[in-house]
């Protein structure tokens, strides 16, 4: 009997992150999404891989030249920060937000300074807006200059002949699902026409040591659309965050192969263009020209970047039952404070309606803001305003007590910088370094931090 041929076994896999399996199942193992695991046709034949002789022999680590990697400056101190000192030959960053958060507007910009600062010529390749569009948008913003070159394209054959023919020193793609392979099967935005694009784009740019920006959109729950797989192939990944309302725009790496991913660059979001803040103290701090009861200072930190943001709280009257509204805190944070108040302190919040805010648009989620809001609630409970000059920074426990809390010392430095006088902070933890023209007040527990603050 002829000898019988094995079947070759259907392989499935993940669309989203590329994780495969012997079957079919709604959920994949290794991402967790639904509905993303399709078949992919049989799974190759694996045959044993013969050794190569290499094309150049290893070197010395200490023979490597290092020049090729070393960051170019774009001109844009802010996004300078977040990448790290700027952008690597041959680097390919991946630039998602939210519609309308500014993103075409700060890579602009960036295009603008680029081929202002001799880098060479700029490519700026648009597949969601008209030429035009970009035109106006550039006059109104000052981001004109004859080395930025401007092309409204969505075939990825004709962006690689653009990069062919005119051999730019920096790469903007905006957005990386307008563009598609007429090689491959399905829609601009599909997941396998966003891996292919990417892909390619990701190629051109490592074999000419051209730097490239892609412009990424991002899903309903704030995640970056397409492939898992996008993430991992590009270098760098930027977060463009912000309110719709709010001036504040920042930008967070979330994903950094040449820097650090703890940075955040800030940005002022106005009519005519996108501004970098250096220091940007001045949108979250409100101008009371006296001290106001509710109100509270703390420094949170974004990354490692010390933020003053002004806590404000209200408790009313509730005409039906109580309200607890929050903006820019927890507001699970929010109810756990308020009961430590309630059992602790003997603040009474019942049946009060509680209104809870930060100024200018800032966030404070971290633990390290708890202090500045049960003081905030306290001031705001017994009418009475804090005194001037101070800032408290402290994460409170269910009994009332205040925990270490890290990056004390850059906390009460930009404190210092900005005039305040006198920091609440935690007892427990290390002691933080002297700081001149401040005073600290350790405290064990919200009710010293109370008297502290003439609350007690």
């Amino acid at each position: 009997m002829p000898p019988t041929t094995k079947r070759p076994r259907a392989e499935f896999r993940c669309t989203e992150c590329g994780w495969t399996t012997a079957k079919w199942v709604g959920r994949c193992g290794e991402c967790q999404a639904w509905g993303t695991v399709e078949e992919a046709g049989a799974a190759p034949a694996r045959t044993p891989v013969t050794a190569l002789a290499p094309a150049t022999p290893a070197a010395s680590i200490l023979d490597v030249d290092v020049e090729t990697a070393r960051a170019r400056p774009t001109g844009v101190g802010e996004l300078d920060r977040v990448l790290g000192g700027g952008l690597v030959p041959g680097a390919v960053v991946l630039l998602a937000g939210e519609p309308g958060v500014g993103k075409s507007t700060l890579l602009l910009d960036v295009a603008a300074r680029a081929a202002a600062a001799a880098h060479g010529r700029v490519l700026y390749v648009t597949g969601e807006e008209s030429a035009s569009q970009v035109r106006l948008r550039a006059e109104r913003i000052g981001a004109l200059h004859e080395d930025l070159l401007l092309t409204a394209e969505t075939d990825l054959a004709t962006v690689l002949g653009h990069v062919e023919a005119m051999d730019p020193a920096l790469l903007v793609v905006d957005s990386v699902q307008t563009v598609a392979d007429a090689s491959v099967d399905g829609t601009a935005g599909g997941v396998s026409q966003v891996r292919a694009v990417a892909g390619a784009l990701i190629r051109a740019a490592k074999a000419r040591a051209m730097p490239a920006i892609l412009v990424g959109h991002v899903t309903k729950d704030g995640s970056i659309a397409g492939p898992r797989v996008l993430e991992h192939l590009v270098d760098v990944v930027c977060h463009v965050e912000g309110e719709r309302h709010s001036r504040l725009r920042l930008v967070r790496a979330v994903k950094n192969r040449y820097g650090a991913t703890d940075e955040v660059g800030c940005f002022d979001l106005r009519e005519d263009g996108i501004i970098g803040l250096p220091d940007p103290s001045g949108l979250f701090l409100s101008a009371a020209p006296e001290p106001v009861p509710g109100t509270c200072v703390t420094v949170t930190l974004e990354g490692r970047r010390p933020m003053p943001v002004e806590v404000q709280a209200l408790l009313t009257g509730a005409a039906g039952p109580p309200r607890r509204t929050v903006s820019g805190v927890d507001g699970a944070r929010v109810a756990m404070t308020l009961a430590v108040l309630t059992a602790r302190l003997g603040v009474q919040a019942t049946g009060l309606d509680v209104y809870v805010s930060t100024v200018g648009g800032a966030r404070a989620s971290e633990p390290a803001a708890d202090l500045a809001l049960g003081l905030a609630l306290l001031s705001a409970a017994r009418d009475r305003p804090i005194p001037p000059g101070l800032i408290a920074v402290g994460e409170v426990g269910l009994t009332g007590e205040l925990r270490a809390t890290t990056g004390v010392g850059r906390r009460l430095a930009e404190a210092a910088r900005l005039g305040f006088t006198t920091a609440v902070v935690p007892a427990a933890g290390e002691a933080p370094a002297h700081v001149p023209g401040i005073r600290v007040a350790r405290v064990d527990h919200l009710a010293e931090a109370a008297r502290a603050c003439a609350l007690g």
